[in-house]
């Protein structure tokens, strides 16, 4: 009868559990019983691992084998317990070095020759290890840089499952490795730079404020008249992120499989333009067992573009309220829960009507006035309650544009902007935000921030009249604040209180 023990590591959405998994060898009947709330595929690793120590040479006695994954209560997922499995079994069957492979985490998949595939979500996966006490990792040699952007963790990589029964005493050769393909660098992708966006000086400001302050942004103009372009460059007004969000945007793509390892950390915001037939579960997250993330944690420090917003469903459209609120998205599955951050700024981009025509007097419009109402009601009122600046987008006419001349760069606008966020840093040091957009209205509003007398009175009689609700107040106050950082002033006056009204309100109606 033998025992042994090794670790690997669960993941619940971007969140890492260090797990024990324990072998036990004894004579009876043979058979391979793994357990611990495993699901399909890992279930399904018994006869990868059998067939992997066969393959290698190592012993495979007639025995019963029990291995437990524990904590039993946790749900676990993946093939990326196929290597601490193996170590388990092999430790069980009397490997020499069985107590060093005791105290090291484990993470790889393995084929059935032996081979140790990549798996998703090392990063996490390496970090919560450290974070537990247990910084000796092993992964699969393609996940090898993922794994060392983690501070303090010890890694190495194995090709092959005999490498590392090598390396704790069995007596086997080691094949010679076979030349792994080098990829192709990924494509160097130069951001659009807003330069080519002809026109549209207003929808430019309001990009900036948005930019400025991480709001997010509705834009509503007939087709053509830039609305998707203007989207598109926003992410290239955002500054880079800080470490410990970049580390945060990594382990996100490291576990939906949408990173790669070779640039290091993601330091850009991310940009994600999901189809308008995207389901609420490719949107917000989900899947059977435990949920994947979404395009909504996909953006997360980044830029979230619906467009044509009301074609999306309006299920879809409305799951985004919960994020938008709080920055993060809990899905619930039968088997558990998985929390994933979700602080994006949202851009959601609509034709005024279906035909996309509705714009000044709207004499070539061929959409019945029931047909107009219906399609921008799609984008619900708690919805837009909570999107800090509304603009219209005309079209672009030869007298509303010089063309053939160049408005602003993305580099020079993007210093303001990175000015404005410096301001907001400073402003709010010591607390738990990091822009204008995430500040409580409360707190904006308190006396000591030095709002003026004349701009709080216009915001009150704004919020008597039913001009604004007031999330719609606090929302313009915040847009406020943006523009005093943009233009360097310690407070928003009686202008910015103005204009941010003007950028929260389309054509005289908001909320």
């Amino acid at each position: 009868m033998g025992l042994a023990r090794t670790w690997s590591v669960a993941l619940v959405g971007v969140e890492g559990h260090l797990v024990q998994v324990e072998a036990h060898a004894a004579s009876g009947l043979p058979a391979f019983i793994l357990v611990g709330l495993p699901d399909a595929s890992l279930s399904e690793a018994r006869e990868r691992v059998r067939a992997a120590v066969t393959s290698c040479g190592l012993p495979w006695d007639a025995r019963r084998r029990t291995v437990n994954l524990s904590p039993a209560s946790l749900p676990k997922a993946g093939s990326a317990f196929d290597l601490a499995i193996a170590v388990a079994c092999l430790g069980a069957d009397g490997l020499p070095d069985a107590e060093r492979a005791g105290r090291e985490v484990h993470l790889g998949e393995l084929g059935l020759d032996g081979r140790v595939h990549p798996v998703r979500g090392v990063l996490p996966a390496v970090a919560a290890a450290v974070a537990s006490g247990r910084p000796d990792v092993v992964v699969p040699a393609g996940n090898l840089a993922e794994a060392r952007l983690v501070p303090g963790a010890q890694v190495r990589g194995v090709q092959h499952l005999t490498e590392l029964a090598r390396e704790y005493g069995a007596d086997v050769s080691v094949p010679v490795p076979e030349a792994l393909p080098v990829p192709a660098p990924p494509p160097v992708r130069t951001p659009p730079d807003l330069a080519e966006v002809v026109g549209q000086d207003e929808a430019r400001f309001a990009l900036e404020v948005a930019a400025a302050g991480g709001h997010h942004l509705l834009m509503v103009g007939p087709p053509g008249a830039g609305k998707t372009m203007l989207a598109a460059r926003l992410p290239g007004l955002l500054p880079d992120l800080e470490d410990a969000d970049a580390l945060e945007v990594t382990a996100i793509h490291s576990v939906a499989g949408t990173f790669d390892a070779g640039g290091g950390l993601l330091r850009r915001p991310p940009f994600e333009d999901p189809h308008h037939t995207a389901t609420a579960q490719a949107i917000v997250g989900g899947g059977s067992g435990v949920p994947r993330p979404g395009a909504a944690s996909r953006a997360h420090r980044g830029v979230l573009l619906l467009d044509e917003a009301p074609e999306f469903a309006r299920r879809v459209l409305d799951s985004l309220r919960q994020p938008l609120e709080h920055g993060e998205i809990v899905v619930h599955r039968a088997r558990g829960a998985a929390r994933y951050p979700a602080r994006f700024q949202l851009v959601l981009a609509a034709n005024p009507c279906p035909c996309g025509k509705a714009t000044g007097k709207g004499l070539a419009c061929t959409c019945t006035p029931l047909e107009r109402r219906r399609y921008l009601a799609r984008l619900s009122g708690p919805l837009l309650d909570r999107v800090d600046l509304q603009i219209d987008v005309p079209a672009v006419t030869r007298a509303s544009a010089a063309l053939g001349t160049e408005g602003e760069s993305s580099r020079v606008v993007s210093a303001r902007v990175a000015a404005a966020r410096a301001a907001q840093q400073r402003r709010l040091a010591g607390t738990p935000w990091q822009s204008n957009a995430e500040v409580p209205g409360a707190w904006l509003r308190a006396p000591e921030q030095g709002l003026g007398t004349r701009p709080r009175a216009v915001l009150e009689r704004a919020l008597d009249s039913g001009t604004l609700s007031l999330r719609g107040m606090d929302r313009v106050l915040k847009i406020a604040w943006t523009l005093a950082d943009l233009a360097g002033r310690p407070h928003p006056d009686l202008d910015d209180v103005g204009a941010a009204m003007s950028l929260r309100i389309r054509g005289g109606t908001g909320a």
